[in-house]
């Protein structure tokens, strides 16, 4: 009995307050879409202020719960920003590989972050749509081969560089932006980094299990985000009763991907 019962024990669990960050038309809300419902629509409205969704991660000690604030990312909503990642305890700032002015904008969201945003947050630079460039059919294959890394792993750095051997432009190519660019960006500042089709789902789900594993344990005891889930309202208008759309608890995830997505 007392086996049966240890099994049976509930893990803690934790609630994340993250946003995402970056240019209009980069792919935040399908990258949202594609974690919480594994969904893609080809022609998604672009966001007004702010949606927000929750998902869970489930990590082999504990349960995260994703509080996901997704901003809008035209200009005049710039200023909106700070009432979204306050009290953020993780960040996803997204461009497009196809597009060199949404990095640069990037750029300026990280900084941004790392001046006025809570002390520790886990910041994740994302490249989306690699489903546009040569690589994307490598990556759906074998979704770890291409653009993920994290700053602090030596020996992943080594296999990038190998992966990189090849050229990241070639005919045909929609790529405007070289993984190897990125990367060495996100290594100077100490950001996850991965590449991402939301349109295939590569490597959308690995990019939050990294996320929930780097959120650090002594950021979790409260068991919710300080300011998470509070005071939130003006999605277009919206009361943020109305703003919690949870997208429904889904199958498990395999092992292999953590999340429960």
């Amino acid at each position: 009995m007392s086996e049966a019962a240890s099994t049976n024990t509930p893990k803690p669990s934790s609630s994340v307050k993250l946003v995402l960050l970056g240019e209009a038309a980069v792919g935040k809300s399908s990258l949202v879409l594609r974690f919480v419902n594994n969904d893609f629509q080809e022609n998604k409205e672009p966001t007004i202020g702010a949606a927000f969704l929750t998902q869970k991660c489930s990590l082999p000690t504990r349960t995260i719960k994703f509080e996901i604030w997704d901003t809008a990312g035209q200009e005049r909503f710039a200023s909106l920003a700070p009432m979204y990642y306050r009290n953020a305890q993780a960040a996803l700032v997204v461009y497009d590989v196809t597009k060199p002015s949404s990095l640069t904008k990037a750029k300026h969201w990280v900084a941004e972050l790392q001046r006025q945003a809570s002390p520790g947050i886990v910041i994740a630079l994302v490249g989306n749509k690699l489903d546009l460039t040569n690589d994307g059919s490598e990556a759906s294959e074998n979704p770890q081969a291409e653009g993920q890394h994290e700053s602090s792993g030596a020996n992943g750095e080594d296999a990038a560089e190998e992966n990189q051997e090849e050229p990241e432009e070639t005919a045909g190519d929609a790529r405007k932006i070289p993984a190897r660019e990125a990367r060495t960006y996100a290594d100077e500042e100490g950001l996850l980094f991965f590449e991402t089709s939301a349109k295939t789902g590569v490597n959308v789900v690995e990019v939050f299990t990294a996320i929930a594993n780097a959120i650090p344990e002594s950021s979790l005891k409260s068991g919710r985000g300080a300011g998470a889930g509070t005071g939130q309202t003006g999605l277009g208008g919206r009361s943020g009763d109305d703003a919690r759309v949870n997208l429904g608890d889904r199958a498990a995830a395999t092992p292999k991907e953590g999340c429960a997505c």
